[in-house]
């Protein structure tokens, strides 16, 4: 700080003191001393403020503070700036990518942990704590990289609700988090699709409400790896989302339509109502007068309308995805046992989102699977029911 400044008087009038005394007849040492400057802040003085009046130098002196000020504003905003192009573009909304980032940051700017954490929004003891994962974090980890490997097209829900069965006790935002960590692939969602509504706000759908209420069954066609089409008929209970039957051949007619669900009524007796599209196999006579004599009443969807069977559409979804688009059948004996195996697996252990996460017929198996006790931690697809852990791996 000058002299002038600690004494409130600006430094041209100090100068000017200085030049009176030096009039007097003292050297310029002797001057400077005397207004208690040295004499090269008083020639410093003299060249910036010489021939200048009071109100000049005062106005001089305000514009030198306003431009440090400005030069200091804009080196923040210039080091800011570039801290956020170091880091990249986007939001970190965890604390361990800003933790990251700012660690990345102070290597190739050397800047201040201060700094960093005040551009990057980080709290500086945030920043400075170490992260402890969990003891079983490994074994968990461990297990949800063996389930997603066998269960290549389940998302993170599904295989929170196998760990669950095992015995984990575990919570879906950990189990999404060690999932996104690991790099492992979320199914995209699926579209909303709308819903049917009449004009006086009543729905064309007709919806279950009990087992055995409502039945419905459609046709899957599939190829074998030497070209020979193989076709596919899946009966489906609304209600329950348990698939009855898959027969699969070479052709499947109507006759093959009404041997497999005499085969069912016999097993489980009769639905209420059936549904299906107007294929040739499901409107001809001898299976429509059958149905009639059993007292099966038909649900026919419009033509051109498969979401009107929407439960037998969305399971022919997931058979193709998780097994007929994955897998290659050298023979037709190949493809009735994997998919037969597929059948059992989703009736008795894959997780249906519509059912809470459980299998739509878990007690084909295992009856008390709700109450299995809690077993320590290993490799859950080890603790998986034993008919279950012997099956081909459904990738």
């Amino acid at each position: 700080m000058d002299p002038g400044d600690r004494l409130g008087l600006p430094p041209s009038e100090w100068s000017g003191r200085a030049e009176v005394l030096i009039a007097r007849g003292q050297t310029t040492p002797q001057a400077a001393k005397a207004i208690g400057v040295t004499e090269q802040t008083y020639y410093r003085w003299r060249r910036e403020y010489g021939g200048m009046k009071v109100d000049q130098a005062k106005r001089l002196k305000a514009l030198e503070r306003e431009n440090q000020r400005l030069r200091r504003a804009v080196s923040d905003l210039t080091l800011d700036k570039m801290i956020l192009e170091e880091v990249g573009r986007g939001k970190f909304l965890s604390p361990a990518r800003r933790r990251a980032a700012i660690d990345h940051v102070q290597g190739v700017l050397g800047v201040s942990e201060r700094r960093a954490c005040r551009v990057v929004r980080q709290h500086r003891s945030t920043q400075r704590k170490v992260p402890r994962g969990r003891d079983d974090e490994g074994a968990l980890t461990a297990d949800i990289v063996e389930l997603a490997s066998r269960y290549g097209r389940y998302g993170y829900r599904r295989i929170t609700a196998l760990l669950r069965r095992a015995g984990w006790r575990v919570n879906l935002k950990r189990v999404e988090r060690i999932w996104r960590a690991e790099g492992l692939k979320v199914p995209q969602r699926q579209p909303k699709r709308g819903r049917l509504w009449l004009a006086d706000g009543s729905c064309i759908r007709l919806r279950p409400d009990r087992s055995n209420h409502i039945w419905s069954y459609d046709f899957v066609a599939d190829k074998t790896h030497g070209g020979g089409a193989i076709r596919m008929l899946t009966v489906i209970d609304e209600y329950t989302r348990e698939c009855l039957a898959l027969p699969v051949a070479r052709q499947l007619r109507s006759d093959d339509v009404l041997a497999t669900l005499a085969d069912l009524f016999a097993e489980r007796g009769p639905p209420e109502q059936i549904r299906s599209d107007n294929g040739p196999e499901f409107t001809a006579n001898g299976v429509r007068n059958w149905l009639g004599c059993l007292g099966v009443r038909t649900a026919f969807i419009e033509p051109g309308s498969p979401w009107e069977n929407g439960y037998n559409e969305s399971f022919n979804g997931k058979l193709r995805d998780e097994l007929l688009d994955r897998e290659i059948f050298y023979s037709l004996a190949e493809a009735r046992v994997l998919i037969e195996a597929w059948r059992v697996h989703y009736n008795t252990v894959r997780p249906h989102s519509a059912l809470g996460y459980r299998p739509p017929a878990p007690e084909a198996i295992a009856p008390n699977w709700t109450r299995a006790p809690r077993l320590p931690s290993g490799s859950a697809a080890l603790r998986l029911p034993s008919a279950v852990a012997q099956e081909a791996p459904m990738l």
